[in-house]
């Protein structure tokens, strides 16, 4: 599948507005590291949507759905106004089952090139899981192990008014991320959940808060447990001679999300 789209200074400032800036961390001239998360906004028709506000799927039984995590190449640099095209391919779809049921990983593969030359290079993985049943803990369990909080930390806040900007800039319609009725008793998380390429977004901004103007080479991310409004959370990061170590730690002590930048 192929698309279009124009990294444009509007979707920088709209990036920026989010996450509170005065002046950017990153390169002038440049489309901010991750805000390519914000092209190729989902079009599917309006009938098409289900019940969870994502485009339906066959009825397969799991109906549930997570971004797991991300592994990009930043090739060369986007220049602001530069129309970038994207090819993504199906790399792989398997089915396994958890704790919590059957699942199915299936793994895409996102090339985004300018003027015929790949800039970004992306490896998505999601993960489909089955409706939560009956009984569901109102919360993750205790994590086995409490992160150790890194020097460089930021302690945070998201509440539905961030949840709902992040959603609109990247026209995300899932229910779980601003519908808490439907989040709760639809899905069995006890508060709306913080997306998991936002919670990527800020380890990347405080990332470049602390190295302002770097030019990132690659980016993963892994999402592990989920982090839910009004909780606080801690950004935290550690340094080394290649790049930094990352990682989200929820209210609880667990690490929700680990990340890793190379230079």
């Amino acid at each position: 599948m192929t698309d279009s789209d124009i990294a444009s200074d509007r979707h920088a400032r709209l990036l920026a507005a989010l996450l509170d800036h005065t002046v950017t961390p990153w390169r002038a001239g440049e489309f901010p590291p991750l805000a390519h998360w914000l092209l190729f906004p989902p079009d599917a028709r309006q009938s098409l949507i289900g019940p969870d506000g994502h485009p339906a799927r066959p009825a397969d039984g799991l109906p549930r759905r997570m971004w797991a995590g991300s592994r990009i190449r930043f090739l060369r640099p986007v220049r602001l106004g530069e129309t970038v095209e994207r090819q993504t391919t199906v790399v792989s779809e398997v089915d396994k089952t958890g704790k919590s049921g059957a699942m199915k990983f299936v793994t895409l593969s996102h090339l985004l090139s300018v003027n015929g030359r790949i800039a970004i290079e992306e490896e998505q993985s999601i993960v489909y899981r089955a409706a939560a049943a009956a009984g569901t803990p109102a919360r993750p369990p205790v994590p086995d192990t409490v992160a150790n909080v890194p020097a460089v930390a930021r302690r945070l806040s998201i509440g539905p008014v961030e949840l709902f900007r992040f959603s609109a800039l990247t026209f995300n319609a899932h229910r779980i991320h601003y519908d808490r009725e439907y989040a709760q008793a639809k899905e069995g998380y006890p508060g709306l959940v913080v997306h998991g390429p936002y919670i990527a977004t800020l380890l990347m901004d405080h990332f470049m808060q602390h190295r302002p103007q770097c030019a990132v080479r690659a980016f993963s991310f892994k999402a592990l447990r989920p982090i839910f409004d009004g909780d606080t959370f801690t950004l935290g990061l550690t340094e080394d001679a290649d790049g930094a170590d990352l990682v989200a730690i929820d209210s609880s002590g667990g690490i929700a999300t680990q990340a890793r930048i190379d230079l």
